[in-house]
């Protein structure tokens, strides 16, 4: 597993390229959070308006591919729907994980940059979360971006330093 960390930043965003932004969203999430709200902002609310023509809706297992246009260095942008919020869980997080692999392994998704599902919302913290993917190796065999705020980074960065100390 090849993992790094990026703020949520969009002068730092333009620093890297990646294959694909991965932008999981919940359904009740609005106005758009995180990365995907950075994204949205970058693309001047094309994902906005992708949701007020409904033509994404960000239902539970409803998947986007779309371009970027020339504002982020993303050769693609993934969007997966997580539906509700409400009730969100460990057990959903792992899941939304392995869909979201799955997903990107059968587009040939090679390097992605993505905001874990649910840290947006603050559902999950970074910590748990990362302490999830690893424990399930969930991201194994994968050359994995996450895109997390100054706590979160902190977080992440001890966990995989203690890992690597490990290995």
């Amino acid at each position: 597993m090849a993992l790094s960390v990026l703020p949520l930043d969009l002068t730092r965003w333009d620093e890297i390229a990646r294959d694909a932004l991965v932008l999981p969203v919940f359904k009740d999430d609005r106005p758009l959070r995180g990365a995907a709200g950075l994204a949205d902002w970058r693309m001047c609310g094309r994902l906005s308006k992708l949701l007020k023509l409904q033509r994404a809706g960000a239902e539970a297992g409803e998947t986007l591919i779309m371009p970027p246009g020339r504002r982020l260095r993303f050769s693609r942008i993934l969007w997966f729907g997580l539906g509700e919020a409400k009730g969100y869980s460990e057990e959903r997080f792992k899941k939304d994980v392995k869909w979201i692999m799955d997903v990107a392994k059968t587009a040939g998704v090679t390097d992605w940059a993505l905001q874990m599902p649910g840290r947006a919302s603050g559902l999950i913290g970074a910590r748990r979360a990362i302490e999830i993917i690893l424990e399930d190796k969930l991201l194994d065999d994968q050359s994995v971006t996450l895109l997390e705020d100054p706590a979160g980074q902190k977080d992440i960065a001890e966990l995989l330093r203690r890992q690597n100390a490990r290995a």
